[in-house]
């Protein structure tokens, strides 16, 4: 069983994006691994693995419009299972 279920990616478009603040948020706020928050500030792309993708989707989606949203199961993939 992996640590961290889910693999969360997904793009926030929007104005005045700062990555660094972005990962902050998430290193101080969230528990999980694997992060990057990538990009400038109109288009930032985040990939976390973490057990609650809905407070990730919930906080990004503050941030502007969030789209391109992809949450998989890592532990049904080591499972040899989809999704």
């Amino acid at each position: 069983m992996v640590e961290f279920r889910y693999d969360t990616q997904l793009l926030i478009e929007g104005h005045d994006l700062d990555e660094d603040e972005i990962f902050d948020y998430f290193t101080e706020n969230f528990v999980g691994d694997s992060l990057l928050a990538v990009g400038d500030e109109d288009l930032i792309k985040i990939h976390y693995h973490t057990n609650e993708p809905w407070k990730v989707l919930e906080y990004c989606s503050t941030l502007g419009e969030i789209f391109d949203i992809v949450v998989e199961d890592m532990d049904r993939q080591e499972r040899g299972l989809k999704g």
